[in-house]
């Protein structure tokens, strides 16, 4: 088999995507509508899929085999058993993940980087660094392509149940199993840092513990101070608004 170089394989990103970035987030020229859906997208690199371009198969299946990549992805095969994506999905999705990170992992200085692009008005690097935990499964400090997609696929593929989990466990910053205020006030302080001071309308400074207190009042059904995995889950499942969001992620890609 041939081995192309590095750069000639990058230089072939645009046939794969039409021009868009799928990794860095920027969308077709000509797409403006702001629905919950897209704003969520945002939050994830790599996911602004909104069409099946045309792909070289024999070319992207070469870059799985490339030698010249420091770290080399799972098989095509093996990707699909782990996650509800397609094998052209997949091909689309590496060839823009390697676009950005030809090393085949991406480390936290780099995601915050990725991330900040999208909040140019605010702070996104705590959230970002949330994030980044979250996608980082071995917990080496770096996310691979296959730590991407898996927890994309859950995003986007998985159950309610799956995804409601991968929310907790985001939420649940060291991983003991519940959310305490301190942990949720971290999370809505990133939040509303990454979004900035120049909102419409604008927040008050006190909406991030507002929020935090809400989300007790309504998950925390024993009033002990923490939420637990079981009191997130009966929380969000009966909550209309939860749902009706959950459920728009299901033909996103």
């Amino acid at each position: 088999m041939k081995v192309k170089s590095r750069d000639e394989s990058l230089n072939t990103t645009g046939e794969c995507d039409g021009s868009n970035d799928l990794l860095t987030g920027n969308p077709p020229s000509g797409q403006r509508k702001k629905n919950m859906k897209q704003r969520f997208l945002k939050l994830l690199p790599c996911c602004h899929v909104d069409s099946t371009p045309a792909v070289r198969q024999n070319s992207i299946e070469e870059d799985f085999e490339l030698a010249t990549v420091c770290y080399r992805p799972d098989s095509l095969d093996k990707l699909m058993e782990q996650t509800k994506f397609t094998r052209t999905e997949l091909k689309i999705l590496y060839r823009s993940f390697k676009s950005e990170c030809p090393t085949g992992v991406v480390n936290e200085e780099t995601f915050k980087l990725i991330y900040s692009h999208f909040f140019p008005h605010g702070d996104s690097s705590a959230y970002a660094h949330f994030l980044f935990e979250a996608f980082d499964r071995c917990k080496n400090g770096s996310v691979s392509f296959e730590d991407f997609v898996v927890g994309l696929s859950i995003i986007l593929r998985g159950t309610i149940t799956d995804r409601l989990c991968w929310a907790f466990n985001l939420y649940d910053l060291n991983k003991d199993g519940c959310i305490t205020k301190e942990e949720m006030n971290d999370i809505m302080k990133s939040i509303y840092d990454m979004m900035g001071k120049y909102t419409h309308p604008c927040m008050k400074d006190s909406a991030s513990s507002e929020h935090v207190e809400s989300f007790f009042q309504k998950m925390d059904r024993n009033n002990d101070g923490v939420v637990t995995m079981e009191e997130f889950l009966e929380s969000c499942q009966t909550d209309e608004a939860i749902m009706e969001s959950m459920h728009m992620l299901d033909h996103v890609i």
